[in-house]
């Protein structure tokens, strides 16, 4: 044998089989390039001249990826996990995980990084992806000279900071010297063609850098990043769920509507936990889809293809458009039908967010087709509810606590879409169509002898009955607290009676009730938790979680300031250790955010 090839072929024997695979390819493609027909490839001599180049291609390690990803309501890790998939068939090296069950430290080390999120707030990241944020933004942030990324946001172009989370991710990764493999892409709430496209640019470009180190493998691996319900119903293929019954649980003098309701969910296989989300499908009022074709003077009957069949405008408006929220981006698009003030084109988003469609087309009158006009108009999608009850205390149901959302436009009174739907539109007896979110970044404790410290305002009190129910169907011996606020005692008390029912059973150990407008001075959660400084820091000591939910602009902003205080007057810490301690409990799952 040929000297030079018998010491390629020993060469060859010390490769890995990734390694091997890639020489074959390596070889072939140069034998194109030199017009050698395949067969001759084995013989040739001259693929591999030297010592150093074989030894560059034994040394040729992968290129990890990392796929991160930051979601409030699940959107975000659905697409991952498509990214994943993709990666996988591609046979790259590549591995999922959720934002809050990453090492921030682990970033400085890292090749490539694909992080995708959502965005809460005034353009704030999601819960999971906080301590990651405030890593990097941190003074502790590294260089990462050595990082190539790429970010995806989801968002809702309706809010005024539009996938802020990602645009201060995809900024700051690029300031701490990392390397943009490709432009950050900000996906609306129809996210789903946006997302695809995404990632039919990004998986080339990451095969790209693979092969450039010649190291395409053929396994992956991904880890778990959330449990997965054995029901075949979905967001997709949402659950027809029969309404057993809404029941008004403030008095008639409170200035909120909060009812009480309730779903049967047998045969549908729909398993929940406490701290998960119901997404409810709603359909538009038929009044307010009648009030616009009026104002607009179309035709209801005209047919038009919506979600894929023909239906009819009327049809389309009640059930797959979005009509009760405002976008910028309809204010721009109607903008060129119609006359509308200066500030609506100056800004847009203002304008928006304080003039619903039907205000707009009833007194800015346009001349538009039916198709022009559902073109300027989302999809309509679910809206997620925090669930209030624990299915091993209610079984085959699952309950919901919903303010009604009421709001004036001029003298005209108007209504959220779902909120209304399962106040007053939907049926006793008839069906809502229903899905579970999984939320696994708001979870009771594994140890039912863990302290927990419940903070909740309005509606936010839903997911604590059902911790509450579940830590009395488990026996937990851990104890409970609930720190909740509301307007009035008499009128806006939630559940009243079945907190005092778990507070006699020894399942409600200490409560805090903040009533804001039953005296002269208003008091909120975060004066009770200053109130009780002394208490809250002895529970954290002794291991206990906190959980907030709520408003995420206002009110869980004022506890976590609260909460700050409280540990830096009783741990003798600077504010910013008390920031650092927060963040560790953060990062423990030990403070957990379920914020709206």
């Amino acid at each position: 044998m040929n000297p030079i090839a018998n010491e390629l072929l020993q060469q060859i024997q010390t490769l890995n089989p990734i390694q091997q695979a890639w020489l074959s390819g390596y070889c072939w493609a140069k034998s194109e390039q030199a017009g050698v027909a395949p067969n001759a490839v084995a013989s040739t001599t001259s693929v591999v001249s030297t010592d150093a180049q074989v030894a560059q291609i034994v040394q040729a390690t992968p290129k990890n990826i990392t796929v991160l990803s930051g979601s409030q309501t699940g959107n975000t890790r659905k697409v991952a996990n498509t990214l994943v998939e993709r990666l996988q068939v591609a046979g790259l090296p590549v591995k999922h995980i959720n934002i809050g069950d990453y090492k921030t430290k682990q970033l400085a080390d890292e090749e490539i990084v694909i992080l995708l999120t959502s965005t809460q707030g005034e353009g704030e990241p999601p819960e999971e992806a906080v301590s990651l944020h405030k890593f990097l933004y941190g003074k502790k942030a590294p260089k990462l000279d050595k990082l190539q990324f790429a970010v995806l946001g989801l968002g809702d172009s309706s809010y005024e900071y539009f996938c802020g989370a990602a645009v201060a991710f995809d900024s700051k990764l690029a300031e701490l010297g990392g390397t943009r493999l490709l432009e950050r892409t900000d996906c609306d709430l129809d996210y789903q063609a946006s997302a695809d496209a995404w990632i039919e640019k990004i998986v080339p470009v990451l095969v790209a850098q693979n092969q450039a180190t010649g190291t395409v493998t053929t396994t992956a691996t991904t880890s778990a990043v959330t449990a997965s319900s054995s029901s075949i119903y979905t967001k997709e293929n949402p659950f027809p769920a029969t309404l057993l019954t809404r029941q008004k649980i403030t008095g008639r003098g409170s200035d909120k509507d909060v009812r009480h309701v309730e779903f049967d969910i047998s045969g549908s296989g729909l398993h929940y936990q406490a701290g998960d989300a119901l997404g409810v499908w709603a359909s538009n009022d038929e009044a307010l889809v009648d009030e616009i074709l009026d104002a607009l003077k179309l035709d209801k009957d005209e047919k038009i293809v919506s979600n894929g069949a023909d239906k009819t405008l009327h049809e389309a408006l009640i059930n797959d458009l979005e009509i009760t929220q405002n976008t910028p981006q309809f204010v721009k698009g109607y903008s060129e039908f119609a006359e509308l003030p200066e500030t609506a084109v100056q800004n847009p988003q203002v304008f928006a967010s304080s003039h619903p469609i039907v205000h707009i087309v009833k007194h800015y009158p346009a001349t538009l087709t039916a198709l022009q006009f559902v073109e300027l108009l989302r999809p309509l999608t679910p809206r997620l509810y925090s669930i209030a009850s624990s299915q091993a205390e209610v079984g085959e149901e699952v309950h919901l606590t919903v303010g009604v959302v009421r709001y004036q436009d001029g003298d005209t009174e108007r209504q959220g879409c779902a909120s209304h739907y399962l106040a007053e539109r939907a049926e006793e007896d008839g069906e809502v169509r229903i899905f579970v979110e999984h939320n696994n970044n708001f979870r009771l404790p594994e140890n039912h002898d863990t302290p927990i410290i419940m903070i909740g305002a309005g509606t936010g009190i839903a997911p604590f009955r059902a911790f509450v129910q579940q830590r009395a169907a488990d026996e937990a011996t851990g104890k409970n607290w609930l720190i909740f606020g509301n307007p009035h005692f008499s009128e806006d008390f939630l559940y009243q009676t079945e907190w005092q029912t778990f507070a006699k059973d020894g399942y409600l150990h200490k409560y805090s009730f903040a009533w804001s407008r039953d005296q002269d001075e208003k008091i909120y959660v975060q004066d009770k938790i200053r109130e009780n400084a002394t208490d809250i820091w002895a529970w954290l000591k002794d291991g206990a979680h906190i959980y907030v939910c709520g408003d995420a602009n206002k009110m869980a902003k004022d506890v976590e300031k609260a909460l700050l205080d409280v540990i830096a007057e009783q741990g003798k810490f600077t504010l910013e250790e008390a920031d650092e301690y927060l963040d560790e409990l953060r990062q423990d799952k030990r403070y957990q955010r379920d914020v709206y």
